[in-house]
């Protein structure tokens, strides 16, 4: 008898507004540990919001592969949905990403709450009332500012057991609001492994009997919200070397605003009010190290000549990577062919 290994096949349900994890284990025997023999599975659309109960079935194809560091001869097999016919389905933002050529760079900022979901509001709030204002809980160090560090450093190690690409960890602006940073050449890549990382969060947090939140305005008032801010670059923008370039491209964004914002998160109207650290919802801005911009010119590409990337600071936490980076290739596909990169 082989070695049996568990493969967790990971996708995005229908829901709406915003899609959620779902995944299911599948224990096969001699696996070779690579894509290409992962096998295509199904699973029942109709229990998903994916399809009617008399054509139930639908495809999961893998598309990536992790190891699995909380399971003996585990797996991660990220999914995308496709129909019984074997075409996308409507709710597999992967599918329309044009970006075969991995030319895109992303890194996404995702931010997040740890959620004590006995008083329904982040860990380390008092079970009535608010903290101190925020201030002292950015990058804070110390039981009384930084909270739940435990479940973040955990979660952490796993991701780089598992292969992923997390780039940093650091707590954020609000008590019990963290980030980690996810980069990989390739936008289907990046939201790949934006998505993994996002399920190996919810299962830590299961352990700790606590919950992730990843709306983007989960406590009103004068609290920073939650956003995934999309680092990226294409060659041109790695390469050009002109201002007037990266002027060009970031000018592009301003004639489809709604498209973007219509694919960057649910209520997100609720965190782009033009306070804290954000730009208004219905307008669009851009400047150099300007974290109130629509887009914000990272100062370390203007110091290296104007070669480097460019970070669009509208998307929430709760916004899918697949299609926020599928948007951003778009409008930045056509501005660098306008100018003839």
């Amino acid at each position: 008898m082989g070695t049996k290994s568990k493969l967790e096949y990971i996708w995005l349900d229908g829901y709406k507004p915003t899609q959620t994890l779902r995944s299911k284990t599948k224990v096969i025997e001699d696996f070779s540990g690579k894509l290409e023999d992962a096998p295509m599975w199904s699973f029942d659309g109709s229990s998903t919001e994916q399809a009617s109960g008399g054509a139930s079935d639908c495809l999961l194809k893998p598309v990536a592969l992790f190891e699995d560091p909380a399971r003996r001869n585990g797996w991660l097999v990220m999914t995308e949905v496709l129909n019984a016919d074997g075409t996308a389905h409507s709710t597999n933002g992967r599918a329309g990403i044009d970006d075969d050529n991995a030319d895109f760079w992303f890194g996404f900022e995702q931010e997040y709450c740890i959620w004590d979901t006995d008083h329904d509001r982040p860990v380390g709030f008092p079970a009535d009332g608010f903290p101190a204002p925020q201030g002292p809980y950015y990058c804070a160090v110390g039981i009384q500012k930084a909270v739940g560090r435990e479940i973040v450093e955990e979660h952490l190690d796993i991701c780089l057991d598992a292969g992923l690409n997390v780039e940093g960890i650091n707590a954020e602006v609000m008590m019990g609001q963290w980030e980690y940073q996810v980069f990989a050449k390739g936008a289907k890549r990046a939201g790949d492994e934006t998505w993994v990382s996002r399920f190996l969060l919810e299962r830590t947090a299961e352990k700790y009997g606590v919950s992730i939140n990843w709306e983007p305005k989960p406590i009103k008032g004068d609290w920073n919200g939650s956003g995934m801010h999309a680092n990226f670059s294409n060659n041109l923008l790695r390469t050009c070397g002109k201002q007037s370039v990266y002027e060009q491209i970031c000018k592009s964004f301003e004639s489809v605003i709604q498209e973007h914002i219509a694919v960057y998160g649910a209520d997100n109207d609720q965190r782009l009010t033009g306070a804290h650290e954000t730009q208004s919802i219905d307008k669009f801005s851009f400047g150099v190290s300007d974290r109130g911009a629509s887009i914000r010119i990272p100062i370390a590409t203007v110091e290296n000549g104007w070669k480097g990337w460019l970070e669009d600071r509208r998307p929430a936490s709760n916004a899918d990577p697949y299609k926020v980076a599928g948007r951003i290739v778009e409008t930045v596909k056509a501005a660098s062919e306008a100018l003839g990169g």
